[in-house]
Protein backbone atom coordinates (compact mmCIF):
# COMPACT_ATOMS: atom_id res chain seq x y z
CA UNK A 1 0.00 0.00 0.00
CA UNK A 2 1.34 3.37 -0.77
CA UNK A 3 0.54 5.61 2.25
CA UNK A 4 1.52 8.83 2.30
CA UNK A 5 0.45 10.60 5.53
CA UNK A 6 0.17 14.57 5.70
CA UNK A 7 -1.08 17.08 8.40
CA UNK A 8 -4.45 18.79 7.54
CA UNK A 9 -3.84 22.24 5.60
CA UNK A 10 -6.11 25.29 5.89
CA UNK A 11 -7.85 27.12 8.46
CA UNK A 12 -11.35 26.91 7.88
CA UNK A 13 -14.23 28.08 9.86
CA UNK A 14 -15.24 24.53 10.50
CA UNK A 15 -12.36 24.39 12.71
CA UNK A 16 -12.28 27.30 14.74
CA UNK A 17 -15.75 26.38 15.31
CA UNK A 18 -15.07 23.43 16.69
CA UNK A 19 -12.15 24.33 18.69
CA UNK A 20 -14.42 26.71 20.36
CA UNK A 21 -17.28 24.66 21.04
CA UNK A 22 -15.09 22.12 22.74
CA UNK A 23 -13.10 25.36 24.70
CA UNK A 24 -16.50 26.51 25.78
CA UNK A 25 -16.68 23.32 27.17
CA UNK A 26 -13.14 23.10 28.72
CA UNK A 27 -13.70 25.99 30.55
CA UNK A 28 -17.18 25.16 32.14
CA UNK A 29 -15.54 22.12 32.87
CA UNK A 30 -12.93 24.43 35.34
CA UNK A 31 -15.73 27.03 36.26
CA UNK A 32 -16.92 23.44 37.74
CA UNK A 33 -14.25 22.21 39.31
CA UNK A 34 -13.40 25.58 41.38
CA UNK A 35 -16.95 25.03 42.20
CA UNK A 36 -16.49 21.67 43.89
CA UNK A 37 -13.46 22.88 45.21
CA UNK A 38 -14.45 25.93 46.57
CA UNK A 39 -17.47 24.45 48.37
CA UNK A 40 -16.57 21.19 49.02
CA UNK A 41 -18.16 17.92 47.72
CA UNK A 42 -21.54 18.14 49.21
CA UNK A 43 -22.37 20.25 46.63
CA UNK A 44 -22.26 17.26 44.72
CA UNK A 45 -24.66 14.28 44.72
CA UNK A 46 -22.24 12.15 46.71
CA UNK A 47 -22.41 11.28 50.19
CA UNK A 48 -20.94 8.57 52.23
CA UNK A 49 -23.40 6.47 50.98
CA UNK A 50 -21.97 7.13 47.12
CA UNK A 51 -17.79 7.02 47.33
CA UNK A 52 -17.60 7.36 43.22
CA UNK A 53 -19.71 10.12 41.32
CA UNK A 54 -21.17 11.03 37.78
CA UNK A 55 -17.66 12.04 37.11
CA UNK A 56 -16.43 8.50 37.74
CA UNK A 57 -18.58 7.20 35.43
CA UNK A 58 -17.10 9.11 32.66
CA UNK A 59 -13.39 9.06 33.91
CA UNK A 60 -14.04 5.04 34.05
CA UNK A 61 -15.64 5.37 30.62
CA UNK A 62 -12.88 7.30 29.38
CA UNK A 63 -9.94 5.29 30.20
CA UNK A 64 -11.39 1.85 29.20
CA UNK A 65 -12.12 3.35 26.06
CA UNK A 66 -8.85 4.45 25.76
CA UNK A 67 -7.33 0.72 25.32
CA UNK A 68 -9.94 -0.49 23.59
CA UNK A 69 -9.10 2.70 20.99
CA UNK A 70 -6.04 0.97 20.84
CA UNK A 71 -7.27 -2.32 19.10
CA UNK A 72 -7.25 -1.09 15.62
CA UNK A 73 -3.00 -0.58 16.03
CA UNK A 74 -2.86 -3.88 17.60
CA UNK A 75 -4.95 -5.19 14.78
CA UNK A 76 -2.56 -4.03 12.32
CA UNK A 77 1.11 -4.56 14.14
CA UNK A 78 -0.02 -7.61 16.42
CA UNK A 79 -2.17 -10.04 13.89
CA UNK A 80 -0.69 -8.07 10.28
CA UNK A 81 -4.12 -6.93 9.03
CA UNK A 82 -2.81 -4.88 6.40
CA UNK A 83 -5.95 -2.89 5.84
CA UNK A 84 -5.98 -1.26 9.59
CA UNK A 85 -2.52 -0.19 9.26
CA UNK A 86 -2.63 2.90 8.03
CA UNK A 87 -4.94 3.69 10.86
CA UNK A 88 -2.48 2.47 13.09
CA UNK A 89 -0.90 6.38 14.13
CA UNK A 90 -4.74 7.39 14.36
CA UNK A 91 -5.43 4.51 16.49
CA UNK A 92 -2.56 5.31 19.23
CA UNK A 93 -3.61 9.31 19.00
CA UNK A 94 -7.29 8.62 19.96
CA UNK A 95 -5.95 6.02 22.64
CA UNK A 96 -3.74 8.02 24.59
CA UNK A 97 -6.31 11.41 24.35
CA UNK A 98 -9.01 9.39 25.40
CA UNK A 99 -6.75 8.35 28.67
CA UNK A 100 -5.60 11.73 29.20
CA UNK A 101 -9.53 12.87 29.19
CA UNK A 102 -10.48 10.10 31.72
CA UNK A 103 -7.43 10.62 34.00
CA UNK A 104 -8.04 14.42 34.44
CA UNK A 105 -11.47 14.03 35.31
CA UNK A 106 -10.34 11.65 37.94
CA UNK A 107 -7.80 14.02 39.20
CA UNK A 108 -9.90 16.81 39.53
CA UNK A 109 -12.50 14.93 41.55
CA UNK A 110 -10.42 13.76 44.21
CA UNK A 111 -11.51 16.88 46.24
CA UNK A 112 -7.31 17.70 47.31
CA UNK A 113 -5.58 17.09 43.14
CA UNK A 114 -2.41 18.09 44.71
CA UNK A 115 -2.13 14.81 47.03
CA UNK A 116 -1.87 13.07 43.73
CA UNK A 117 1.99 13.16 44.51
CA UNK A 118 1.48 11.03 47.12
CA UNK A 119 -0.17 8.09 45.38
CA UNK A 120 2.56 8.33 42.87
CA UNK A 121 5.48 8.37 45.43
CA UNK A 122 3.97 6.03 48.15
CA UNK A 123 2.61 2.72 46.74
CA UNK A 124 0.58 -0.13 48.55
CA UNK A 125 1.15 -2.65 46.78
CA UNK A 126 -1.50 -4.87 48.08
CA UNK A 127 -4.33 -2.38 46.59
CA UNK A 128 -5.70 -2.18 43.05
CA UNK A 129 -5.76 1.18 42.94
CA UNK A 130 -2.03 1.56 43.53
CA UNK A 131 -1.27 -0.90 41.02
CA UNK A 132 -3.57 0.66 38.22
CA UNK A 133 -1.47 4.36 38.34
CA UNK A 134 1.40 2.19 37.61
CA UNK A 135 -0.65 0.89 34.43
CA UNK A 136 -2.15 4.47 33.42
CA UNK A 137 1.16 5.94 33.35
CA UNK A 138 2.95 3.23 32.05
CA UNK A 139 0.41 3.02 29.07
CA UNK A 140 0.90 6.64 27.79
CA UNK A 141 5.11 5.74 28.05
CA UNK A 142 4.30 2.32 26.33
CA UNK A 143 2.08 3.65 23.57
CA UNK A 144 4.14 6.98 22.96
CA UNK A 145 6.99 4.73 21.87
CA UNK A 146 4.80 2.83 19.96
CA UNK A 147 3.56 5.78 17.52
CA UNK A 148 7.45 6.83 17.85
CA UNK A 149 7.79 3.26 16.14
CA UNK A 150 5.39 4.18 13.43
CA UNK A 151 6.64 7.56 12.55
CA UNK A 152 9.90 7.24 11.95
CA UNK A 153 10.34 5.20 9.31
CA UNK A 154 14.29 3.11 10.20
CA UNK A 155 12.85 2.01 13.07
CA UNK A 156 8.92 0.67 11.72
CA UNK A 157 10.64 -2.82 11.63
CA UNK A 158 10.12 -2.75 15.29
CA UNK A 159 7.16 -2.31 15.03
CA UNK A 160 5.28 -5.60 15.79
CA UNK A 161 7.11 -5.92 19.31
CA UNK A 162 6.04 -2.50 20.10
CA UNK A 163 2.70 -2.96 19.32
CA UNK A 164 2.98 -6.52 20.92
CA UNK A 165 4.02 -4.90 24.24
CA UNK A 166 1.27 -2.00 23.94
CA UNK A 167 -1.58 -4.74 23.40
CA UNK A 168 -0.48 -6.99 26.05
CA UNK A 169 -0.34 -3.53 28.40
CA UNK A 170 -3.81 -2.55 27.83
CA UNK A 171 -5.00 -6.07 28.34
CA UNK A 172 -3.29 -5.60 31.68
CA UNK A 173 -4.84 -2.41 32.41
CA UNK A 174 -8.22 -3.12 31.70
CA UNK A 175 -8.15 -6.28 33.46
CA UNK A 176 -7.29 -4.15 36.66
CA UNK A 177 -9.81 -1.55 36.03
CA UNK A 178 -12.23 -4.30 35.95
CA UNK A 179 -10.68 -5.94 38.78
CA UNK A 180 -11.67 -2.78 40.84
CA UNK A 181 -15.07 -4.31 40.65
CA UNK A 182 -14.71 -7.67 40.45
CA UNK A 183 -12.67 -8.76 43.71
CA UNK A 184 -14.67 -5.23 46.08
CA UNK A 185 -16.58 -8.14 47.63
CA UNK A 186 -18.33 -6.03 50.21
CA UNK A 187 -20.74 -4.75 47.45
CA UNK A 188 -22.78 -7.63 46.49
CA UNK A 189 -23.22 -5.95 42.98
CA UNK A 190 -19.48 -5.84 42.30
CA UNK A 191 -18.35 -9.20 43.30
CA UNK A 192 -17.58 -11.40 40.59
CA UNK A 193 -14.31 -12.20 38.52
CA UNK A 194 -16.59 -12.03 34.91
CA UNK A 195 -15.97 -8.24 35.74
CA UNK A 196 -12.42 -8.20 34.27
CA UNK A 197 -13.03 -9.91 30.69
CA UNK A 198 -16.21 -7.69 30.68
CA UNK A 199 -14.56 -4.82 31.08
CA UNK A 200 -12.11 -6.09 28.33
CA UNK A 201 -14.70 -6.58 25.72
CA UNK A 202 -16.48 -3.15 26.45
CA UNK A 203 -13.62 -1.03 26.08
CA UNK A 204 -13.11 -2.93 22.82
CA UNK A 205 -16.89 -1.44 21.61
CA UNK A 206 -16.57 1.96 23.73
CA UNK A 207 -12.92 2.54 22.01
CA UNK A 208 -14.07 1.10 18.68
CA UNK A 209 -17.40 3.57 18.61
CA UNK A 210 -15.09 6.58 19.64
CA UNK A 211 -12.05 5.85 16.77
CA UNK A 212 -15.21 5.35 13.78
CA UNK A 213 -16.65 8.82 14.78
CA UNK A 214 -13.73 10.30 14.91
CA UNK A 215 -12.30 8.93 11.73
CA UNK A 216 -15.59 9.56 9.80
CA UNK A 217 -15.47 13.29 11.11
CA UNK A 218 -12.51 13.77 10.20
CA UNK A 219 -12.01 12.77 6.76
CA UNK A 220 -15.60 14.00 5.85
CA UNK A 221 -14.14 17.53 7.01
CA UNK A 222 -11.08 17.49 5.82
CA UNK A 223 -12.92 16.28 2.33
CA UNK A 224 -10.45 13.51 2.13
CA UNK A 225 -11.63 10.02 0.57
CA UNK A 226 -12.54 7.05 2.49
CA UNK A 227 -13.47 4.14 1.08
CA UNK A 228 -15.97 1.46 1.67
CA UNK A 229 -13.83 -1.20 2.81
CA UNK A 230 -12.27 0.39 5.53
CA UNK A 231 -15.48 1.91 7.01
CA UNK A 232 -17.53 -1.30 6.46
CA UNK A 233 -15.23 -3.68 8.43
CA UNK A 234 -14.62 -1.49 11.33
CA UNK A 235 -18.65 -1.75 11.37
CA UNK A 236 -19.03 -5.59 11.13
CA UNK A 237 -16.18 -5.31 13.55
CA UNK A 238 -17.93 -3.03 16.49
CA UNK A 239 -21.28 -5.35 15.86
CA UNK A 240 -19.05 -8.48 16.86
CA UNK A 241 -17.82 -6.19 19.99
CA UNK A 242 -21.37 -5.02 20.73
CA UNK A 243 -22.79 -8.61 21.17
CA UNK A 244 -20.08 -9.71 22.73
CA UNK A 245 -20.68 -7.38 25.41
CA UNK A 246 -23.64 -8.81 26.04
CA UNK A 247 -23.18 -11.78 26.12
CA UNK A 248 -21.08 -10.79 28.94
CA UNK A 249 -24.01 -9.13 30.73
CA UNK A 250 -26.18 -11.61 30.17
CA UNK A 251 -23.87 -14.77 31.71
CA UNK A 252 -23.06 -11.50 34.57
CA UNK A 253 -26.41 -11.40 35.31
CA UNK A 254 -27.83 -15.35 35.15
CA UNK A 255 -24.49 -16.39 36.76
CA UNK A 256 -25.54 -13.88 39.63
CA UNK A 257 -29.17 -14.89 40.20
CA UNK A 258 -27.77 -18.36 40.25
CA UNK A 259 -26.74 -17.59 43.35
CA UNK A 260 -29.66 -17.14 46.39
CA UNK A 261 -26.97 -14.89 48.08
CA UNK A 262 -27.42 -12.39 44.72
CA UNK A 263 -31.58 -12.73 44.34
CA UNK A 264 -31.43 -8.90 46.59
CA UNK A 265 -29.61 -7.57 44.16
CA UNK A 266 -30.27 -8.52 40.88
CA UNK A 267 -34.18 -7.96 41.57
CA UNK A 268 -33.16 -4.16 42.33
CA UNK A 269 -31.11 -3.79 38.88
CA UNK A 270 -32.64 -5.82 36.79
CA UNK A 271 -36.44 -5.34 38.14
CA UNK A 272 -36.70 -2.93 40.68
CA UNK A 273 -38.80 0.16 40.87
CA UNK A 274 -35.89 2.28 41.43
CA UNK A 275 -34.10 4.25 37.84
CA UNK A 276 -31.52 1.44 37.46
CA UNK A 277 -34.17 -0.99 36.09
CA UNK A 278 -35.20 1.60 33.08
CA UNK A 279 -31.82 2.04 32.59
CA UNK A 280 -30.90 -0.66 32.13
CA UNK A 281 -33.03 -2.15 30.13
CA UNK A 282 -34.41 0.43 27.80
CA UNK A 283 -30.90 2.37 27.66
CA UNK A 284 -27.87 0.12 27.76
CA UNK A 285 -29.60 -2.94 26.72
CA UNK A 286 -31.99 -1.65 23.79
CA UNK A 287 -30.66 1.69 22.92
CA UNK A 288 -26.85 1.01 23.29
CA UNK A 289 -27.06 -2.47 22.36
CA UNK A 290 -29.87 -3.70 20.31
CA UNK A 291 -30.40 -0.91 18.25
CA UNK A 292 -26.69 -0.28 17.18
CA UNK A 293 -26.82 -4.24 16.15
CA UNK A 294 -29.44 -3.48 13.68
CA UNK A 295 -28.42 -0.25 12.26
CA UNK A 296 -25.13 -2.66 11.49
CA UNK A 297 -26.69 -5.35 10.00
CA UNK A 298 -29.80 -4.77 8.71
CA UNK A 299 -29.39 -5.73 5.09
CA UNK A 300 -31.27 -2.19 3.75
CA UNK A 301 -28.64 -0.41 5.96
CA UNK A 302 -25.62 -2.33 5.34
CA UNK A 303 -22.63 0.28 4.33
CA UNK A 304 -24.98 3.55 5.25
CA UNK A 305 -22.05 5.58 6.95
CA UNK A 306 -24.27 8.19 8.40
CA UNK A 307 -26.43 4.98 10.61
CA UNK A 308 -22.85 3.38 11.17
CA UNK A 309 -21.99 7.40 13.10
CA UNK A 310 -25.63 6.81 14.88
CA UNK A 311 -24.65 2.94 16.07
CA UNK A 312 -21.20 4.32 17.11
CA UNK A 313 -23.09 7.39 19.05
CA UNK A 314 -25.65 4.94 20.84
CA UNK A 315 -22.90 2.68 21.58
CA UNK A 316 -21.03 5.57 23.33
CA UNK A 317 -24.12 6.32 25.33
CA UNK A 318 -25.08 2.97 26.05
CA UNK A 319 -21.72 2.46 27.40
CA UNK A 320 -21.99 5.47 29.65
CA UNK A 321 -25.10 4.54 31.26
CA UNK A 322 -23.68 0.70 31.71
CA UNK A 323 -20.62 2.42 33.42
CA UNK A 324 -23.72 4.13 35.65
CA UNK A 325 -26.16 1.21 36.64
CA UNK A 326 -22.51 -0.31 37.47
CA UNK A 327 -20.79 1.76 39.47
CA UNK A 328 -24.00 4.19 41.30
CA UNK A 329 -26.44 0.86 41.13
CA UNK A 330 -23.62 -0.86 43.23
CA UNK A 331 -23.86 1.86 45.48
CA UNK A 332 -27.02 2.53 45.88
CA UNK A 333 -27.95 -0.90 47.12
CA UNK A 334 -27.49 -1.68 50.85
CA UNK A 335 -23.97 -3.69 51.96
CA UNK A 336 -24.73 -6.27 53.88
CA UNK A 337 -23.02 -4.96 57.27
CA UNK A 338 -24.69 -7.97 59.61
CA UNK A 339 -25.19 -11.17 56.99
CA UNK A 340 -28.73 -12.98 58.17
CA UNK A 341 -29.91 -9.79 60.53
CA UNK A 342 -32.21 -6.74 59.04
CA UNK A 343 -31.16 -3.34 59.69
CA UNK A 344 -34.09 -1.10 60.41
CA UNK A 345 -32.29 2.32 60.65
CA UNK A 346 -29.20 3.93 58.59
CA UNK A 347 -27.69 2.06 56.10
CA UNK A 348 -30.37 -0.14 55.44
CA UNK A 349 -32.45 1.16 52.46
CA UNK A 350 -32.38 1.90 48.83
CA UNK A 351 -29.88 5.00 48.85
CA UNK A 352 -30.59 8.03 46.46
CA UNK A 353 -28.38 9.57 44.35
CA UNK A 354 -29.29 12.65 41.79
CA UNK A 355 -25.96 13.73 39.82
CA UNK A 356 -25.31 17.89 39.93
CA UNK A 357 -24.64 19.74 37.26
CA UNK A 358 -21.12 20.54 37.61
CA UNK A 359 -20.45 16.72 38.17
CA UNK A 360 -22.33 16.14 34.45
CA UNK A 361 -20.27 19.39 33.34
CA UNK A 362 -16.73 18.00 34.65
CA UNK A 363 -17.37 14.26 33.22
CA UNK A 364 -18.66 15.82 29.74
CA UNK A 365 -15.37 18.07 29.92
CA UNK A 366 -12.85 15.01 30.29
CA UNK A 367 -14.34 14.18 26.68
CA UNK A 368 -13.84 17.83 25.60
CA UNK A 369 -10.15 17.41 26.65
CA UNK A 370 -9.87 14.12 24.41
CA UNK A 371 -11.37 15.72 21.37
CA UNK A 372 -9.78 19.15 21.28
CA UNK A 373 -6.33 17.44 21.72
CA UNK A 374 -6.92 14.88 18.77
CA UNK A 375 -8.17 17.94 16.52
CA UNK A 376 -4.97 19.54 17.44
CA UNK A 377 -2.64 16.93 16.67
CA UNK A 378 -4.40 15.81 13.61
CA UNK A 379 -4.17 19.53 12.37
CA UNK A 380 -0.83 20.25 12.86
CA UNK A 381 1.11 16.88 12.85
CA UNK A 382 0.58 13.52 10.00
CA UNK A 383 -1.46 11.19 12.12
CA UNK A 384 -3.78 10.98 8.96
CA UNK A 385 -3.63 9.01 5.70
CA UNK A 386 -4.07 11.46 2.21
CA UNK A 387 -6.66 9.02 0.98
CA UNK A 388 -7.90 5.89 2.21
CA UNK A 389 -9.50 5.31 -0.99
CA UNK A 390 -9.92 1.38 -1.80
CA UNK A 391 -7.74 1.44 -4.49
CA UNK A 392 -4.77 2.80 -2.17
CA UNK A 393 -6.18 1.31 1.44
CA UNK A 394 -7.09 -2.06 0.42
CA UNK A 395 -4.97 -4.31 -0.43
CA UNK A 396 -7.53 -6.82 -2.10
CA UNK A 397 -8.80 -4.10 -4.57
CA UNK A 398 -7.03 -5.34 -7.51
CA UNK A 399 -8.65 -8.97 -7.35
CA UNK A 400 -12.37 -7.92 -6.59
Amino acid sequence: MNIRYQQIKGRSLGFYALIAGLGIFILATLGSVYFIEHHGHYVTGMSNRFVWGMPHVFALFLIISASGALNVASIASVFQKKLYKPLSRLSGLVSLALLMGGLMVLVLDLGRPDRLIVAMTEYNFKSIFAWNIILYNGFFVVVAVYLWMMFERRLNKFTFKAGLIAFTWRLILTTGTGSIFGFLVARQAYDAVIMAPMFIIMSFAFGLAFFILILMASYKWSERPLGDAIVNRLGNLLGVFVAAVMYFVAVKHLGSMYLAENAGIENFILFGEHIYTPLFWYAQIILGGLIPMALIYHPALRGNRSTLGLASLLVLIGGVVQLYVIIIGGQAYPMEMFPGKEILEGYGDIAAYSPSLAEIVLGIGGVAVALIAVTFLVKFLPFLPESLADEISDPHYKTK
